[in-house]
């Protein structure tokens, strides 16, 4: 299974006597289409359980927060459980077996700080920047 998605809270953290551990943290994903009748944008908002562990957990909770853009691979789960009345329960949960950050709030803050400090060094215009600076001036771009 593969999401792209944002955090909806911090990486929940619980550590075990083994030295292992466990990161838990919900991801909305949205699907966005056009309702035909009414020519009206619809968004759907799916939330999704997701399970990291380890080190991969303790990466999660150093550089994710709530708000940033993830890119998850994983398995689907369902525990059983029982809850405080004695009734069964189940969760799905994505167990993740590889990520990729697509934002995260420190990567964000430090590109607007790189962004706004002057360059020491000239920038040089070779011809490919002529060629660049040409076409984001042309407004019939399809995209």
């Amino acid at each position: 299974m593969m999401l792209i998605g944002h955090l909806g809270d911090e990486v929940k953290m619980h550590y075990f006597e083994g030295g292992g551990a466990i990161g838990r943290f919900p991801l909305a994903t949205n699907e966005t289409y056009t309702n035909k009748q009414t020519n009206e944008r619809v968004t759907n908002t799916e939330w999704h359980n997701i399970v990291v562990r380890n080190k991969a957990a303790e990466i999660c909770e150093k550089y994710l927060s709530k708000g940033d853009k993830v890119y998850i691979e994983g398995r689907l789960k369902t525990r059983k459980w029982q809850d405080d009345k004695g009734q069964d329960r189940y969760s799905t949960e994505v167990q993740c077996t590889d990520f990729t950050f697509l934002t995260t709030k420190n990567e964000s803050q430090s590109n607007q700080q790189v962004q706004s400090q002057p360059s020491a060094q000239p920038i040089s215009e070779s011809p490919k920047n002529k060629v660049e600076e040409s076409i984001a001036d042309d407004d019939d771009l399809p995209f």
